[in-house]
């Protein structure tokens, strides 16, 4: 059954730091790790919600594309913001990324890692048929 199991790194070294990868293949699945809109070339994050969400679509959308996926095959989305009015600035972003396909989902207020981090993201995906 391992022999399934494919790991996707963004190559970000904080994810050799803390043990993780951004995503892991297991079919029919993929699960790409809560997300946040620091971008892992730079290292840059932008300041406000809207645009960190935006960055983490981005970044989940390349770890969907490299795990066979994409945001139409999202099942399953849990959003984590430390401050509630930051969630609805988001939304468009959120729609244009789900658009007819909406994921069931859930909404979690909650301290994150960084104070500076407005929102993470973290997705469950079917893989597309071959």
């Amino acid at each position: 059954m391992s022999g399934l199991i494919r790991r996707i790194s963004s190559g970000a070294p904080w994810e050799a730091k803390v043990g993780y990868c951004r995503a892991v293949v297991a079919p029919p699945f993929v699960f790409i790790a809560g997300t946040v809109g620091r971008n892992p070339d730079t290292g840059k994050m932008p300041a406000d919600a809207p645009g960190q969400c935006a960055q983490a679509l981005a970044i989940i959308g390349k770890a969907l594309a490299d795990a066979g996926s994409d945001f139409a095959h999202v099942v399953r989305v849990t959003y984590y913001l430390p401050d509630r009015a930051d969630f609805e600035p988001c939304w468009p972003h959120l729609r244009g990324a789900f658009g007819a396909n909406p994921p069931a989902s859930s909404v979690v207020f909650c301290d994150l890692i960084d104070p500076a981090m407005r929102i993470e993201i973290e997705v469950t995906a079917m893989l597309r048929a071959p």
